[in-house]
């Protein structure tokens, strides 16, 4: 399946790693809405306030709405001063690249600690930030791999985390996040597959089970 896609939708690029803290906040305004209102919402964020201090430090009407875009802003923005709030208690600063020493394992329960910070969010800043082996699951991955039968059909999302890490070598978790991603907003939706255009259909228990029903 990573290799029919590959071939099918090619070898995802993304953008620069971010600091971990810039893709932790990023991954926080993601939630709930699309990638372009997250990154318009981050920008505005970055461009009412020079430093993460200075998040920290604002009043949080002021964050709410410089994070309005992003939707659910009542709760986005002092769930992300809190955050910052207490890796500045746990840390004396605002930086995590610490975590670059930890065993993978360690910084994603360090990391899922905080309120709002959940296993697909720290699963985001271990592998696109700090190039650490974790497979994200978000609601388009979940969506598909239970439709190819990469997972059990009552498995939710935290649980298929290390369910699907456990499937494809670490070297290929980014890759296959990305594209997996893609085929669901692309091709395996949510209401309508449109599975004529799939490249993998042979594989795919959903589609089998439709074709013999």
């Amino acid at each position: 399946m990573y290799q029919r896609l590959l071939d099918h939708l090619g070898l995802p690029a993304w953008s620069e790693p971010q600091p971990p803290l810039d893709e932790l906040v990023s991954t926080i305004l993601s939630q709930n809405t699309n990638d372009r209102n997250r990154d318009q919402a981050f920008h505005s964020l970055r461009a009412r306030f020079p430093t993460w201090e200075a998040v920290r430090d604002a009043d949080p009407a002021a964050v709410i709405e410089a994070v309005r875009i992003a939707g659910l802003a009542n709760q986005k923005g002092p769930r992300i001063q809190a955050v910052l709030r207490q890796i500045t208690a746990e840390r004396g600063e605002l930086d995590l690249a610490f975590l670059k020493d930890w065993p993978p394992e360690e910084a994603h329960a360090w990391l899922t600690r905080f309120k709002g910070v959940g296993p697909k969010t720290a699963a985001i800043v271990l592998v696109f930030s700090l190039g650490m082996p974790a497979f994200p699951v978000d609601t388009h991955v979940h969506r598909v791999s239970g439709r190819l039968g990469l997972r059990p059909p009552a498995m939710n999302a935290e649980q298929s985390h290390p369910h699907l890490a456990g499937l494809f070598r670490p070297e290929t978790y980014g890759p296959a996040h990305l594209n997996l991603i893609r085929l669901g907003r692309e091709i395996c939706h949510a209401r309508k597959p449109d599975c004529p255009h799939c490249p993998l259909t042979d594989l795919c228990d959903d589609y089998q089970q439709r074709q013999q029903g």
